[in-house]
């Protein structure tokens, strides 16, 4: 690890550790905003992480960012930090001013409309993340990266099973504060939204991991520790594998986005993360048993978010196909060829 990165992890390892605790998880699943955890990741320039300096952001390359997405994977912090990380990202793309305060992102799913009108934008998004609590909005609209602020919008309130708002806006030809032409592909935001669950993921199956091992030491069987049964012990290096080929995937995602072409990598990393965060989830219940299902268990609040996450910006199966259609189309002789020269960091 670079020394850039090793700083960066020491960083957000600190301010996670010491404002994700349980209490702000537990409010924020009432409605609470945690404010002294949203200022503290917008003083130590973790929102702007990826816009480049002349911009006011801190320039980091996608993947000395992996660091903070995994971070936000890991310890959970109940704030839209990757998507105000994703949506800045886009806007510094376009030449738009970032605005201040959390922003979120609208991702294209099937069903959802948003359109661009006589200058104002309409339609409807649903399952938008922390919708409620943001200010602006940014998403593709045809050939546009656009920003539009939701003091407009109308806002269903929605959640998924971690309580993360996830809402239903409704535009009715709400004025934009702009919208500019780019030449990313109209799925970018999908896409990099996929790559950041990717690292999201592989964090909370670290997580899962790390909390099991410590229940495996401590809960007492037979006069020892139940991690002593070769059982357990088979359980938990599969766990351990789980999270290794999660981390792996999604960092490579993160390091082809610095290429400028993460599609593959991505698309690989959302399926990988997520049959190793289903995996894992399953396995940390089966050791923990019935405890680790109680709201009072600190493990819920991991696997919850796991499940969760791995349904948004398109599950497994989604990508799956995409990486299919992609092998397909380049022939059976290609396809090692390919793979080793993306391993190599050279695009095919």
């Amino acid at each position: 690890m670079s020394e850039m990165r090793e700083i960066l992890a020491d960083t957000v390892a600190r301010l996670f550790g010491d404002l994700v605790t349980r209490d702000v998880l537990q409010d924020a699943e009432t409605g609470v905003w945690p404010e002294a955890l949203w200022h503290a990741c917008e003083e130590n320039g973790l929102t702007l992480a990826l816009v480049p300096e002349e911009r006011g952001g801190a320039g980091l390359s996608w993947t000395d960012s992996f660091v903070i997405a995994r971070a936000a994977g890991y310890y959970g912090p109940p704030v839209p930090l990757v998507e105000t990380m994703l949506g800045a990202w886009l806007l510094a793309e376009a030449g738009i001013d970032i605005p201040e305060g959390p922003l979120t992102v609208a991702p294209v799913r099937s069903g959802d409309a948003l359109v661009l009108e006589s200058g104002g934008l309409a339609g409807t998004a649903v399952a938008v993340p922390w919708g409620r609590q943001a200010q602006h909005v940014v998403g593709m609209t045809g050939g546009n990266i656009t920003l539009a602020a939701l003091d407009g919008a109308e806002i269903e309130k929605d959640c998924n099973i971690a309580r993360e708002p996830r809402d239903k806006l409704a535009f009715d030809n709400v004025a934009v504060v702009a919208s500019n032409p780019t030449t990313l592909p109209q799925d970018t935001l999908q896409l990099y939204g996929a790559m950041f669950r990717a690292a999201q993921l592989a964090g909370g199956v670290a997580r899962a991991l790390d909390e099991t091992v410590q229940y495996a030491g401590d809960r007492i069987q037979f006069g020892r520790p139940i991690g002593k049964f070769q059982a357990i012990q088979q359980n938990l290096a599969a766990l351990a594998g789980q999270m290794a080929s999660a981390g792996a995937s999604a960092e490579m995602a993160f390091r082809a986005a610095d290429r400028g072409e993460p599609r593959f990598e991505a698309a690989s990393a959302k399926v990988v993360t997520g049959d190793a965060a289903g995996a894992a989830a399953g396995t940390a219940h089966q050791i923990h048993g019935a405890i680790g299902f109680t709201y009072e268990h600190i493990l819920q609040f991991t696997t919850r978010r796991l499940w969760s996450w791995r349904a948004e910006f398109g599950a497994e199966s989604r990508w799956a196909e995409e990486i299919g259609k992609s092998v397909a189309g380049r022939s059976a002789d290609a396809f090692w060829p390919d793979l080793t020269a993306r391993q190599a960091g050279v695009l095919p």
